[in-house]
């Protein structure tokens, strides 16, 4: 896989980068294992705007993803790598020995044909998902369990993955990919690898309407509202009318904790760390 950049014979195109898709080897989804997915447009049961910039897109299916990998020790084998409209991480098509079909997070790597296992005695290898107490340290992984049998949360989104940096009793210690560095349970599973469609942060979008395509609708900043509109509007030529920058009621929008969830305070090792 790589991305695919055009010649600048518009101004659109000229930044354009894209994914090729080149790793994608079925174009259509297997329709048992998915259903119809109602476009809220970032409004809840009331009708009230409660995601701004959401609405519109292409009419989309969602796709079943076994998160929990809880077909212990029955080995399958993949059949299709997929493109997702619901994520950005590829998905993958397993046939189990039975000829039950599922989908999976696709890991970087992967490729038609491969087999896969999960469970306890699970071999250590690409793609499989095993209990984090089977795994080596500063091992790469994915999907990764916060409650054990709720199924993966965390690392899920593209190029995401976790590192295994330190065990101690039940517990392990997992590096995440926001540099967080959290304690979670033993016999919490997660997937060896990286997952799939790692240049999906490089891609360029290149124009506004594919934003649209995409359900993105336009952001508007503060400052170039009236000031019934938002706390930074209004003022002659351009102000932010002396104050830093904030959400249109007020709230803080940098620099302010906002974290609230003092239950699981506890398996919080160490804070994440500032990007760059």
């Amino acid at each position: 896989m790589g991305l695919k950049s055009y010649n600048p014979t518009t101004p659109v195109l000229r930044y354009k980068q894209i994914s090729d898709k080149s790793e994608i080897t079925a174009e259509k989804p297997y329709k048992p294992l998915t259903e119809g997915l109602k476009r809220t447009s970032g409004r809840n049961n009331q009708g009230r705007i409660t995601s701004r910039r959401r609405g519109g897109g292409h009419k989309k299916l969602y796709r079943l993803i076994d998160f929990k990998r809880d077909r212990a020790n029955i080995s399958c084998v993949v059949e299709t790598i997929e493109y997702d409209p619901n994520r950005t991480a590829r998905i993958a098509l397993v046939k189990y020995t039975d000829g039950q079909r599922r989908y999976i997070i696709a890991p970087e790597g992967i490729k038609v044909g491969d087999k896969l296992n999960s469970g306890d005695g699970a071999e250590f290898k690409l793609g499989n998902s095993l209990a984090m107490r089977d795994i080596p340290l500063n091992t790469m992984i994915y999907n990764i369990e916060v409650k054990p049998g709720k199924g993966a949360q965390l690392a899920r989104s593209a190029g995401a993955a976790g590192e295994i940096i330190a065990k101690d009793g039940k517990m392990v210690q997992v590096r995440l990919p926001s540099g967080e560095i959290r304690r979670v349970m033993e016999i919490c599973t997660a997937t060896v690898g990286q997952a799939s469609n790692v240049d999906h942060s490089n891609e360029v979008s290149g124009s506004a309407g594919r934003s649209r395509w995409l359900g993105k609708r336009p952001s508007v900043r503060g400052v170039a509202m009236n000031p019934v509109d938002h706390p930074l509007g209004g003022g002659e030529g351009r102000t932010s009318g002396g104050r830093h920058p904030c959400s249109p009621w007020g709230k803080s929008a940098k620099g302010t904790k906002t974290r609230n969830n003092k239950a699981t305070d506890k398996f919080i090792v160490k804070r994440r760390t500032k990007r760059a």
